[in-house]
């Protein structure tokens, strides 16, 4: 139909031409993408590199060890998510959360092993709660220079977790823990903030035990063979409100560490997330003891 103002009219495409276009942007980006991203050998994208150019194209690396963050029971990697934060203020630029299947120890360890085999200079291993075990089991690879143990259990050549529990009397938390029909063992969902994470708020406990991730049962009879901490310096954070792993038990644990310091939070059991600038600041602390 001709214009009455005498304009010229213009066609539109139609839907199915709009479309095609659209995904051929699409791909062309995600393409685009994909070649930028710094894939490292494992496929995995490394987000914060040791390496990076300044503004002359020359490579500058970092002093500091890479930061490697193994959760525990009940939670992955993004219960570090506040410390991640804390530590990138901090400066550092190599940081890197675990996430482990909750299996067994010798899956998580040989997951932990892999990360801690990507990194290419000295790593300082951070674990919180069963990721101490973790940790500990892991942790003898040649460029660890350090552990770090947040509310964490720390075992003993031929020492499980049940055994350590055994030691001291039954937190209050362990009332509300238990498996399901497949031997994964899950704390009540009603009973988590209260168990687990006594000193957060409440939406944020509510998230933590509706993502909760459950290990199984075994994983609490698997034990260590060569404690890392025998051999690797150590530092332990104590929280005194701790309903998950009784505090004595933490005092045990972290005396017979011979830890170089030994700090003692008022927080429960995710410290990790109640106390992160404190939590932070005592890796740092360890990370430059581990420079000098």
């Amino acid at each position: 139909m001709n214009d009455p103002t005498g304009a010229k009219s213009r066609q539109l495409p139609s839907h199915s031409s709009a479309t095609s276009a659209s995904r051929r942007g699409l791909l062309l980006g995600a393409a685009g993408l994909a070649a930028s991203l710094p894939f490292n050998a494992t496929g995995a994208v490394t987000l914060f590199s040791k390496e990076f150019s300044n503004s002359k194209g020359k490579a500058n690396v970092s002093n500091k060890p890479a930061i490697v963050l193994v959760h525990g029971f009940w939670g992955g990697a993004a219960h570090w998510s506040k410390v991640i934060v804390e530590m990138t203020r901090m400066g550092y630029e190599s940081i890197h959360a675990v996430e482990m299947p909750l299996t067994s120890l010798a899956d998580d360890a040989e997951r932990t092993r892999k990360m801690i085999a990507q990194q290419k200079g000295p790593v300082l291993l951070v674990g919180h709660s069963y990721g101490g075990a973790v940790i500990t089991e892991a942790g003898n690879a040649p460029n660890v220079v350090g552990l770090v143990y947040i509310a964490a259990f720390a075992p003993d050549a031929g020492e499980s977790l049940a055994e350590i529990a055994q030691a001291a009397p039954a937190p209050a938390g362990a009332a509300n823990v238990a498996p399901d029909s497949d031997g994964y063992v899950w704390i009540n969902p009603a009973k988590f903030h209260e168990s687990f994470c006594q000193d957060l708020a409440h939406d944020e406990a509510l998230v933590m035990a509706v993502t909760q991730k459950a290990p199984l049962g075994s994983v609490f009879g698997s034990k260590v063979t060569v404690p890392a901490w025998k051999s690797k310096p150590s530092w332990y954070q104590i929280s005194s409100n701790d309903r998950m792993i009784n505090p004595k038990n933490q005092e045990r644990m972290s005396g017979r560490l011979g830890a170089k310091k030994i700090m003692t939070l008022k927080s429960g059991h995710a410290s990790l997330a109640s106390k992160p600038h404190e939590v932070s600041a005592l890796i740092d602390e360890a990370a430059k003891a581990t420079m000098a």
